[in-house]
């Protein structure tokens, strides 16, 4: 079943890049007491993610947290050194939080995994942004297979008002 506004986030282990290696990060502490930006892409270095979703998101960082959003994190069903990796390539360090969700786990708990075999890619994730705050999904915005347009950090942006 796919998450809903309304509901708490799952209980996960994510993966992120550091100077000292990979470290794990625990969605319970990401979300408690704070408001997350987070959009998910079906993959790192693909042509809309790198063109358009992540320098959307490290562009509108600044006006993102002067509405009030603590962390931006992208999201991707890629190992921590493709998504560190990515992240140093487009100049997120500071203003994007690079997750990795390996093995799909986040994603499948969310309901929001797609099946890319057929390009190759495995299972990924639905190209899609969310804005939480303390745990709970305030705002969910799913796109439609091959469309970029309600996930963009231009639409979160206007929805925080």
């Amino acid at each position: 079943m796919t998450i809903q506004k309304g509901d708490r986030v799952p209980s996960a282990t994510l993966m992120t890049m550091t100077e000292a290696g990979p470290q794990p990060v625990e969605t319970d502490k990401l979300f408690a007491g704070r408001t997350v930006a987070l959009f998910a892409v079906p993959g790192a270095y693909t042509p809309t993610c790198s063109a358009k979703h992540l320098p959307g998101f490290i562009e509108k960082a600044d006006e993102l947290r002067a509405k009030g959003v603590d962390e931006i994190v992208c999201l991707a069903v890629n190992d921590v050194f493709v998504m560190g990796a990515w992240g140093k390539a487009a100049g997120a360090d500071g203003k994007v939080t690079m997750l990795a969700d390996g093995n799909g786990d986040f994603t499948k708990a969310l309901g929001l995994e797609m099946d890319a075999s057929r390009f190759g890619m495995g299972l990924r994730s639905q190209r899609f942004s969310m804005l939480v705050k303390d745990g709970i999904v305030t705002e969910l915005n799913i796109e439609e297979p091959g469309a970029f347009k309600v996930s963009s950090a231009e639409f979160l942006v206007g929805q925080l008002g």
